[in-house]
């Protein structure tokens, strides 16, 4: 006879799950802090701890619990629409009815956005070995939150819902740093920051099986969440992000629609074939963008230089560096029309794939770190979405018609322009300081800079290889 298929629910009951929480909640005297990512897994962990304190008595219920949600700012729009509203929903009857749960959405910095970061500062699209993305978009901002609870409560209890066996990596990060006779963990990097994993034991069909017999407690529709799923081909989620462990997010879960780690986005393509044609433009951005990752690609669209100025050979290759200023200029005018194009074609008529603050800030390092003496984010802005008001800057820029004085002076003695347009560039960020003692140093880095062109150094590879 075929052994029954593991399932928590042999073993414990909800309610046995619920003493649990409760335990572990009035045991442990500190605040909560739950990721909740809108998915399967952290919406049953979210679910059994509502309905676990929901019976304890009021005054019992004394310990903040804090919801936090990650938003990149370039989530898949159907999802950020379902997520924003269940926070809303959560917030209203946790008011309602005495609960302690407290909702809040983590964003990254403005300098650390996935466009400041892709189109203002160059960095390539992300993939494997180079995922510049998840430290500054999802670990900082959760990280930042965290801590900044911990600092005002002591301690906090961080509730994660993730399950054995979605990543081989995260079993064993969850099996080493258990803490002896208790349910909780040390965070690995978080000081004053306890780990608690409530659904860590159940099966994929033990989350569903709970969802769709247990009525969401904050009004939501767990049947809307399984037609998501059904619709993006979702496999799993992207749980709140405070590591490395964590898997990319792009494949067939929720995450980025601009995700490039990935070979082709699943979950998007299933939204598109389930009636949200509207997303197609969005799909193709992310498809173009991953196409820059192709080798043949890369001496079109990347600077043979890297970010500090010098070029990098390995196994007498070439190794690229960022966007150049040209194809980023090309990628930002891409950007909005797609934006446009969703405006039109979607529901929402207002959306922004890209915000003002971030466009200020590609507009300032173009500027100052770029030599974009044009000024060209707003006439790319003009052109494509219209007229709008800028920060007026009191700073003196440099305007086009210097940089073509400057070139042609550079060009007849032989100088590379970019170069004597940083020393400038240098020179006016610092004019006025009352300390000025960095402008030597930074002077002296620039001249060891690599100035040589790309086809210079092509040709002393070249040279190298012909000696072998």
């Amino acid at each position: 006879m075929a052994e029954a298929p593991y399932s928590i629910f042999n073993s414990r009951t909800p309610d046995d799950i619920h003493r649990e929480i409760q335990e572990v909640y009035l045991e442990n005297a500190r605040p909560w802090v739950i990721g909740y990512s809108g998915g399967k897994d952290s919406t049953t962990a979210l679910q059994l701890i509502w309905y676990a304190l929901a019976e304890l008595p009021p005054e019992q219920r004394k310990y903040p619990v804090y919801l936090i949600s990650s938003d990149t700012l370039v989530e898949t729009p159907v999802i950020v629409s379902y997520i924003t509203g269940t926070l809303d929903r959560i917030e209203k009857i946790a008011h309602e009815q005495e609960m302690p749960f407290q909702t809040a959405l983590v964003r990254p910095k403005t300098e650390d956005t996935f466009w400041v970061n892709l189109i203002g500062k160059g960095y390539p699209a992300p993939y494997t070995r180079f995922r510049w993305c998840t430290d500054r978009m999802k670990i900082q901002p959760a990280n930042r939150f965290i801590l900044e609870k911990a600092s005002e409560h002591g301690e906090v209890i961080l509730v994660l819902g993730v399950r054995k066996g979605e990543s081989s990596t995260r079993d064993q990060v969850l099996s080493l740093h258990r803490m002896k006779n208790s349910l909780l963990s040390r965070h690995t990097t978080l000081p004053n920051a306890f780990v608690y994993t409530p659904v860590v034991d159940f099966t994929t069909d033990d989350v569903w099986m709970y969802l769709l017999s247990a009525a969401s407690p904050w009004g939501g529709d767990n049947k809307q969440l399984l037609t998501l799923y059904r619709n993006t081909n979702a496999q799993g989620e992207c749980p709140l992000v405070v590591d490395e462990t964590t898997p990319s997010c792009g494949n067939s879960r929720f995450g980025c629609w601009t995700c490039t780690v990935v070979t082709k986005d699943k979950a998007m393509e299933g939204l598109i074939d389930n009636g949200e044609d509207w997303m197609l433009p969005l799909l193709e951005f992310r498809d173009f963008l991953a196409e820059t990752q192709d080798p043949k690609k890369k001496p079109e669209t990347r600077e043979h230089r890297r970010r500090n100025g010098q070029v990098t050979i390995l196994n007498n290759k070439l190794v690229h560096g960022p966007y150049t200023l040209k194809f980023c200029k090309e990628l930002l005018k891409k950007l909005l029309t797609t934006q446009q194009q969703v405006r039109e074609e979607g529901t929402a008529p207002d959306i922004k794939l890209i915000t003002e603050d971030e466009l200020e800030e590609i507009r300032k390092i173009w500027r100052t770190e770029r030599q974009d003496w044009k000024d060209t984010v707003p006439q790319i802005y003009a052109e494509i979405v219209g007229e709008r008001d800028w920060i007026m800057d009191d700073t003196a820029y440099f305007s086009e018609q210097d940089k073509k004085i400057l070139t042609a002076i550079c060009n007849k003695k032989g100088v590379p322009t970019t170069l004597v347009a940083k020393l400038l560039d240098t020179e006016r960020q610092m004019d006025g300081m009352n300390r000025r003692a960095k402008i030597q140093s930074r002077i002296d880095e620039i001249f060891h800079e690599d100035w040589r062109s790309e086809e210079e150094v092509r040709a002393g590879l070249d040279s190298d290889n012909s000696q072998q």
